[in-house]
């Protein structure tokens, strides 16, 4: 064994590091997000001394809600990479199919498999754990169309972000959900957040849907401002994202580069 090549391999893999977003990601961003999310969770079950009512139906129906908006997240993204992968993107648009046309199949076929997660979740959860997400009656509409809308938003903006920077972004398919969770208080009150990452909580309409759900199972009051919150910022990040996307697509495609993120 030779210490120089040894080396040599060790400054191969550091080299790739300043311009691999999965690799600074794994290094910078998941563990400080792991620690925000437990060390949160820590401080609000410290200050209810570990004595919230419904503490199992609290984290498991937040884990449920969770699971909607990352998979519709992943499903909108992950339609989209599909084609790129297959290389077939550029077959799809030569076609008389619109931009828009595009963008509400990857939303129907994001329901349907949300759909078919979200069941066998509850199912399961309901199976193992006897949590019925039935107990939140008529409120679990307007929870779960906002926690669709948000993911679905959140996939068009990971979407737009992959047109720009191609297949070295699509990390973000995967992780863009997973970046806001700190922020979106899902297993802990936004009040247990610092000042700065309230104002951060207060922009998201998913941290309204789990404020809103806290305070269905905590008080049994219905949280009518956190459902209008809810929709009013989804219809904002909606605007935005599909903005965003068309602005994006349409960039690409004057600069001929929608070939370069297939052949990438």
């Amino acid at each position: 064994m030779k210490w120089y090549r040894i080396w040599a391999m060790c400054l191969r893999q550091m080299y790739l590091y300043p311009r691999s977003i999965p690799r600074i990601l794994d290094i910078l961003f998941w563990p400080i997000t792991d620690l925000l999310i437990w060390g949160f969770l820590t401080i609000f079950l410290r200050q209810f001394n570990a004595s919230v009512p419904n503490i199992l139906t609290l984290f498991l129906g937040a884990l449920v809600f969770w699971s909607l908006i990352h998979r519709a997240q992943q499903a909108v993204s992950i339609a989209f990479l599909e084609e790129v992968w297959e290389k077939n993107l550029l077959n799809i648009f030569v076609t008389p199919l619109k931009v828009t046309e595009f963008l509400a199949s990857s939303f129907f076929l994001s329901l349907i498999r949300v759909g078919m997660v979200g069941s066998s979740v509850g199912f399961f959860s309901f199976l193992f754990f006897r949590l019925n997400m039935f107990e939140f009656g008529f409120l679990l509409i307007p929870f779960v169309i906002n926690l669709f809308l948000f993911g679905w938003i959140l996939g068009v903006i990971a979407t737009s972000i992959i047109l720009r920077f191609g297949q070295a972004a699509q990390v973000l398919a995967f992780a863009l959900t997973m970046m806001l969770q700190p922020f979106a208080a899902v297993f802990y009150p936004v009040s247990v957040l610092p000042p700065p990452l309230q104002a951060i909580a207060f922009i998201l309409p998913a941290s309204h849907v789990f404020e809103g759900m806290r305070e269905v199972l905590l008080r049994g009051s219905v949280p009518t401002d956190q459902i209008l919150w809810a929709f009013g910022l989804n219809i904002i990040w909606g605007a935005l994202g599909v903005w965003l996307f068309l602005h994006m697509f349409a960039a690409v495609k004057v600069q001929g580069r929608l070939q370069k993120l297939v052949d990438y």
